[in-house]
């Protein structure tokens, strides 16, 4: 189901609500639910609930001499480490001294508690189960169940050993100068690399189960005292109302939680680096982890945040001031060079210098396609061949990517279908694109090109100021999590300036943004750096 606002302000909330997280939802169990005392009969009952599974091990172990089975290990192979089952659980089962005597009725369970007491006392991580929807639950995330003959409960060990990627150097969000570790599959391994950036007691995680069928761990992080509070509790609102049966990457949960659909636009920033999560923590922002994926959400997100780059802190607040600026640049090249050139070649030529309006002529001349259409003829073509680069096997994806274009170019130009210029402003538009640092936003601007373009061959320039203003407006609509997309620009909000374009040094930026928090703002005391050196 998809997840409708029912306006632009957060959810009314009681005070209370809004300070506490609700408990997760547990589900009710019935009477046909609860373990029962019957060793036999449990394990009847899992192997039916499993439809017999050839990958759940299930080792019946007889204790005390007795013929029959008085512990049952249920382990899923592939998700549980074998050699930590045998080294924890196997061994000492094996060593416990003889005398036990089996429980054989549910109102005596004596020597079966005495027995789980014996072996949970060299355990360390380890939960009670008494219900088999639980026991499931563990049992298919990797954990090892223990029943007992005799007792309507078992416990559940942590035994994971399922192959992960581990950290590695992230491939999406290259930097010269910054650390180069990405978050991998494991929500469990990301978790522990925002807690080693921040080592904050306030810093909070709280994880449910997402999906009728998956059941994946979906965690929220957080600082408290922070983040606002209304925006967290929005975010376990929206998750609260999820009903699906799986969830296998946070695009699913980007896609149903977002504000609005009906926009090209991004309104829920990703990441796979878990510097950035730092940063956007300690700016009071609220991560959504997702097991099974490196992506990691965080909200709210504006307009600025795409334009951003991990190595703009890292890097001198001059020189990251003139990337970014070069990054603004690079959004109205892309945006609008093909538009600009279809509009003054065909309505406008007053607007070019004389000797270069004869130049485009005289290429044109021979040109059988209006400007728009040759435009379109070669936007699409390098869109397919990027599109081609990327699904392409690596080692040969660039070369096909960059060889064809060339080949294709060249070749049009020279066939008399295509002009020069126009393969000029298509290669320019293309350059252009790569620099934004977010891969969605750049998707976005990608795709308005084309009716900017249909405007531009409309109405020339009148067109592309049409289609501009209407951009404006409705980026100046958008919202994320409540939050105004296009802050600190509209509305304007003059503390913010300093950390959007461009980025003052990090002694001057004292405060966090206002737009998302009013409490806790003080970044660092307003002491400047040559009176801290005295």
């Amino acid at each position: 189901m998809r997840y409708r606002r029912k306006s632009n302000q957060f959810t009314n909330k009681t005070q209370a609500s809004a300070k506490e997280p609700p408990s997760p939802a547990k589900p009710e169990s019935s009477s046909s639910d609860i373990l029962n005392c019957n060793l036999k009969a449990n394990l009847q009952q899992i192997k039916k609930m499993l439809g017999n599974s050839t990958d759940i091990i299930i080792r019946e172990v007889p204790v005390s001499g007795s013929k029959e089975p008085s512990i049952a290990v249920i382990y899923t192979d592939g998700l549980a480490d074998p050699k930590e089952i045998n080294n924890s659980i196997m061994r000492p089962i094996s060593s416990i001294s003889e005398g036990y005597k089996d429980g054989s009725s549910c109102s005596s369970p004596l020597n079966g508690q005495h027995l789980l007491d014996d072996i949970t006392s060299g355990l360390k991580d380890f939960s009670e189960v008494q219900d088999y929807t639980s026991l499931l639950h563990d049992l298919l995330s990797g954990d090892t169940i223990l029943l007992f003959e005799g007792l309507n409960k078992g416990i559940s060990v942590s035994t994971p050993g399922w192959k992960d990627r581990g950290v590695t150097e992230t491939s999406a969000e290259n930097v010269v100068r910054g650390p180069r570790e990405a978050f991998s599959e494991s929500i469990r391994t990301n978790t522990a690399l925002v807690r080693r950036k921040i080592k904050d007691p306030d810093l909070r995680l709280e994880t449910q189960q997402i999906g009728r069928r998956t059941q994946t761990n979906v965690g929220i992080m957080f600082i408290q005292g922070i983040a606002n509070e209304k925006i967290v509790q929005e975010v376990r609102d929206r998750l609260a109302v999820i009903d699906v049966d799986g969830i296998l990457e946070s695009g699913y949960i980007e896609e149903i939680i977002q504000d609005k659909t009906l926009t090209p636009f991004p309104t829920i920033y990703n990441t796979e680096r878990p510097d950035v999560v730092a940063a956007e923590l300690l700016e009071g922002k609220v991560v959504i982890l997702v097991d099974g994926t490196p992506i990691v959400l965080v909200v709210p997100a504006l307009f600025v945040s795409f334009l951003h780059a991990a190595e703009d802190y890292y890097q001198r607040a001059d020189i990251s001031s003139f990337l970014r600026m070069l990054r603004y640049l690079s959004i109205f090249i892309s945006l609008l060079a093909p538009s600009l050139y279809v509009a003054i070649s065909t309505f406008h030529q007053e607007m070019l210098p004389t000797q270069l309006l004869f130049g485009l002529a005289s290429q044109r001349e021979q040109i059988p396609f209006p400007a728009f259409v040759e435009a379109l003829l070669m936007e699409l073509t390098f869109e397919i061949l990027r599109e081609a680069g990327v699904r392409l096997p690596k080692n040969i994806g660039s070369a096909i990517s960059i060889v064809g274009t060339l080949v294709i170019g060249q070749a049009a130009v020279e066939a008399g279908i295509i002009s020069a210029a126009m393969v000029i402003v298509v290669a320019t538009t293309a350059i252009s694109s790569f620099v934004l640092p977010s891969f969605n936003m750049s998707i976005a601007f990608r795709m308005l090109r084309f009716p900017l373009m249909l405007l531009a061959g409309s109405f020339g320039l009148f067109g592309i100021f049409i289609g501009v203003t209407t951009l404006i407006l409705h980026l100046c609509s958008l919202r994320s999590f409540g939050i105004p997309y296009m802050a600190p620009f509209a509305p304007l909000i003059p503390d913010g300036q300093k950390d959007a374009i461009i980025r003052l040094p990090h002694w001057l930026l004292l405060t966090r943004p206002r737009i998302i928090n009013k409490k806790n703002m003080t970044r660092r005391k307003s002491t400047p750096p040559e009176k801290s050196r005295e």
